[in-house]
Protein backbone atom coordinates (compact mmCIF):
# COMPACT_ATOMS: atom_id res chain seq x y z
CA UNK A 1 0.00 0.00 0.00
CA UNK A 2 2.83 2.49 0.64
CA UNK A 3 4.09 2.58 -2.81
CA UNK A 4 0.28 3.00 -4.20
CA UNK A 5 0.55 6.09 -1.72
CA UNK A 6 3.24 7.84 -3.44
CA UNK A 7 2.12 6.74 -6.98
CA UNK A 8 -1.14 8.59 -6.14
CA UNK A 9 1.02 11.81 -5.25
CA UNK A 10 2.72 11.83 -7.97
CA UNK A 11 -0.20 11.44 -10.33
CA UNK A 12 -1.91 13.96 -8.50
CA UNK A 13 1.30 16.05 -8.90
CA UNK A 14 1.65 15.66 -12.11
CA UNK A 15 -1.71 15.99 -13.60
CA UNK A 16 -3.17 18.70 -11.44
CA UNK A 17 -0.11 21.04 -12.12
CA UNK A 18 1.01 20.55 -15.11
CA UNK A 19 -0.88 17.65 -17.59
CA UNK A 20 -4.13 19.15 -16.76
CA UNK A 21 -3.68 23.20 -16.83
CA UNK A 22 -1.79 22.00 -20.69
CA UNK A 23 -4.91 19.66 -21.43
CA UNK A 24 -7.92 21.82 -20.64
CA UNK A 25 -6.52 24.05 -23.64
CA UNK A 26 -5.63 21.89 -26.41
CA UNK A 27 -8.43 22.04 -28.45
CA UNK A 28 -8.65 17.94 -29.91
CA UNK A 29 -7.99 17.34 -26.12
CA UNK A 30 -11.00 14.71 -24.62
CA UNK A 31 -12.57 16.58 -21.59
CA UNK A 32 -15.02 15.27 -18.73
CA UNK A 33 -17.33 17.67 -17.28
CA UNK A 34 -18.80 16.88 -13.97
CA UNK A 35 -20.81 18.20 -11.04
CA UNK A 36 -18.56 18.81 -7.85
CA UNK A 37 -20.16 16.97 -5.27
CA UNK A 38 -19.38 19.98 -2.23
CA UNK A 39 -19.26 22.76 -4.45
CA UNK A 40 -21.67 22.04 -7.59
CA UNK A 41 -19.77 23.62 -9.48
CA UNK A 42 -18.82 22.02 -12.97
CA UNK A 43 -15.44 20.57 -13.05
CA UNK A 44 -13.66 19.73 -16.35
CA UNK A 45 -11.01 17.23 -16.24
CA UNK A 46 -9.07 15.89 -19.55
CA UNK A 47 -9.41 11.99 -19.76
CA UNK A 48 -8.61 9.69 -22.34
CA UNK A 49 -10.67 7.03 -24.11
CA UNK A 50 -12.63 6.16 -26.66
CA UNK A 51 -16.23 6.22 -28.14
CA UNK A 52 -17.82 3.49 -29.68
CA UNK A 53 -21.12 3.82 -30.93
CA UNK A 54 -23.20 6.16 -28.46
CA UNK A 55 -20.61 5.00 -25.68
CA UNK A 56 -17.81 6.77 -24.21
CA UNK A 57 -14.81 4.03 -22.44
CA UNK A 58 -12.03 5.29 -20.00
CA UNK A 59 -10.14 3.95 -17.82
CA UNK A 60 -9.84 6.23 -14.39
CA UNK A 61 -5.84 5.58 -12.91
CA UNK A 62 -7.36 5.88 -9.24
CA UNK A 63 -10.65 4.70 -9.37
CA UNK A 64 -13.21 5.83 -6.57
CA UNK A 65 -10.52 7.58 -5.36
CA UNK A 66 -10.13 9.90 -8.35
CA UNK A 67 -12.16 13.32 -7.57
CA UNK A 68 -13.86 12.99 -11.30
CA UNK A 69 -15.12 9.32 -10.44
CA UNK A 70 -16.46 10.85 -6.93
CA UNK A 71 -18.32 13.52 -8.35
CA UNK A 72 -19.66 11.33 -11.18
CA UNK A 73 -21.03 8.79 -8.50
CA UNK A 74 -22.72 11.70 -6.60
CA UNK A 75 -24.24 12.97 -10.09
CA UNK A 76 -23.86 11.07 -12.90
CA UNK A 77 -25.36 13.52 -15.24
CA UNK A 78 -22.09 14.54 -17.01
CA UNK A 79 -20.95 16.78 -20.51
CA UNK A 80 -17.54 15.38 -22.54
CA UNK A 81 -15.70 17.34 -25.18
CA UNK A 82 -15.25 15.07 -28.13
CA UNK A 83 -14.12 16.24 -31.53
CA UNK A 84 -14.72 19.75 -30.42
CA UNK A 85 -18.43 19.04 -29.62
CA UNK A 86 -19.79 18.87 -26.27
CA UNK A 87 -22.22 16.28 -26.01
CA UNK A 88 -24.60 15.24 -22.73
CA UNK A 89 -24.30 11.61 -21.11
CA UNK A 90 -24.71 9.62 -18.14
CA UNK A 91 -21.57 8.06 -16.48
CA UNK A 92 -21.54 4.82 -15.11
CA UNK A 93 -18.96 3.19 -12.70
CA UNK A 94 -17.86 -0.37 -14.32
CA UNK A 95 -16.29 -2.63 -11.57
CA UNK A 96 -17.14 -5.64 -12.62
CA UNK A 97 -15.16 -4.78 -16.08
CA UNK A 98 -11.89 -5.99 -16.27
CA UNK A 99 -9.62 -2.48 -16.47
CA UNK A 100 -6.40 -4.14 -17.88
CA UNK A 101 -8.68 -5.56 -20.75
CA UNK A 102 -10.09 -2.61 -21.07
CA UNK A 103 -7.02 -0.43 -21.78
CA UNK A 104 -6.15 -2.76 -24.25
CA UNK A 105 -9.19 -1.49 -26.31
CA UNK A 106 -8.18 2.04 -25.89
CA UNK A 107 -5.90 4.89 -27.12
CA UNK A 108 -2.23 3.05 -26.29
CA UNK A 109 -0.42 6.27 -24.88
CA UNK A 110 -2.97 7.05 -22.79
CA UNK A 111 -3.68 3.73 -21.59
CA UNK A 112 0.44 3.45 -20.80
CA UNK A 113 -0.02 6.00 -18.08
CA UNK A 114 -2.61 5.11 -16.78
CA UNK A 115 -1.01 1.46 -15.98
CA UNK A 116 2.37 3.06 -15.06
CA UNK A 117 0.52 5.49 -12.51
CA UNK A 118 -2.94 3.61 -11.22
CA UNK A 119 -3.50 2.33 -7.95
CA UNK A 120 -7.13 1.30 -8.32
CA UNK A 121 -8.20 1.08 -11.76
CA UNK A 122 -11.77 1.32 -12.33
CA UNK A 123 -13.66 1.21 -16.45
CA UNK A 124 -16.11 4.02 -16.53
CA UNK A 125 -18.93 3.73 -19.64
CA UNK A 126 -20.49 6.90 -20.50
CA UNK A 127 -23.54 6.73 -22.28
CA UNK A 128 -24.41 9.63 -24.96
CA UNK A 129 -27.48 11.27 -24.85
CA UNK A 130 -26.83 13.41 -27.80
Amino acid sequence: MASNSWRMRLDRFFHRRLANPISTRTPGQVLLETTGRKSGQPRRTPVGGKQVGRQFWLVSNHGDQSDYVRNLMADSAVRIRLNGQWHHGTAHPMPQDDPIARLRTLPRMNSAVVRALGTNLLTVRIDLAD
